[in-house]
């Protein structure tokens, strides 16, 4: 956990320091790191990850109520973006991508082998393949081409820029039907390294975008803590983790991995989605930055306490 705080702190320092030193040139970097997010990681590790989970009864209702708390919190960032704060689209957007695509993968697996053990590596893999993947490619992208700026105007032009601006969903079809032989272990196992590789060129990408925080001209770190940032906050580490508790208090049991896994922070590919589609950049950021930075806290207490 400890290499995995330093790697995502080092990455954001990185793209703060290159922001204010190359300006326009660190944002037209930050921009490409995503596109390589987009079009060129997420696909090979969508195809090679998907392929690979079996989904058994044991955990078949966690996954459900892993869904129900991405619906419920999407859902009530959309009403308070639009009935309470009154945000432009982008904005109500960016709020709703922030509550539902969440860092499950590169913060939450490594962080639920520290805090439990290797034993539940396992079923936090499958939490991010089967819940985190699917909202993130349907639904987070299904947002972005709704609320964006960037989608065209009509439902026809947004849904062909959901569609053509989206290559991990046609993995992620490609992986539910092809052979296992087309997957082998190895496949996965260098895939998922890959994800470890490249993760920090998002967080590089947050720090340029954070640096683009500005007040009458001054920059702003760290981000402001405006209300539609401390509204998703809320939904994502208290109503979010708060459901699946109570679905598992209510319901059945569920493993102690889904129980952490639905307190992540906001996803680093939320930041691509509002970057794709033209999403309120700076609610996005701010919400990754704060987020990430109480989970990490958080964690960090939790560990020295001795672990669950």
């Amino acid at each position: 956990m400890l290499a995995v705080t330093l790697v995502i702190l080092a990455s954001i320092a990185v793209g703060t320091a290159s922001e204010r030193r190359w300006g326009d040139g660190a944002q037209r970097a930050a921009r490409g790191a995503l596109d390589i997010l987009i079009y060129g990681l997420m696909p090979v590790v969508t195809f090679f990850t998907v392929s690979h989970v079996k989904i058994t009864a044991g955990v078949g209702a966690g996954l459900a109520f892993g869904w129900a708390e991405r619906l419920t919190v999407i859902a009530l960032a959309w009403l308070i973006g639009t009935r309470v704060l009154r945000l432009p689209r982008p904005a109500v957007g960016a709020m709703m991508v922030c509550a539902g695509v969440v860092n499950t993968g590169y913060l939450g697996i490594p962080l639920i082998s520290a805090l439990i053990g290797g034993h539940a590596v396992g079923e936090a893999v499958t939490y991010d393949v089967a819940v985190s993947a699917p909202v993130l490619l349907l639904v987070g992208f299904g947002i972005g081409a709704a609320f964006g700026t960037r989608a065209g105007e009509t439902p026809r032009q947004r849904l062909r820029a959901f569609l053509v601006r989206n290559p991990p969903l046609v993995a992620f079809v490609l992986a539910l039907v092809a052979p296992h032989a087309l997957s082998p272990d190895w496949a996965r196992s260098a895939a998922q390294g890959a994800v470890l590789a490249l993760a920090p060129l998002g967080f590089f990408a947050l720090g340029v975008n954070l640096m683009q925080e500005q007040e009458e001209g001054v920059r702003v770190f760290p981000p402001p803590l405006t209300r539609p940032v401390a509204t998703v906050l809320g939904l994502r580490l208290l109503v979010a983790p708060g459901v699946m508790v109570a679905l598992s208090a209510l319901v059945v049991a569920v493993p102690t991995a889904f129980r952490i896994q639905a307190a992540m922070s906001c996803g680093i590919n939320g930041l691509a989605v509002a970057h794709l589609y033209g999403l309120n950049l700076r609610i996005v950021a701010g919400a990754i930055a704060w987020s990430t930075a109480i989970v990490l806290s958080a964690a960090a207490v939790v560990a020295l306490a001795g672990g669950l």
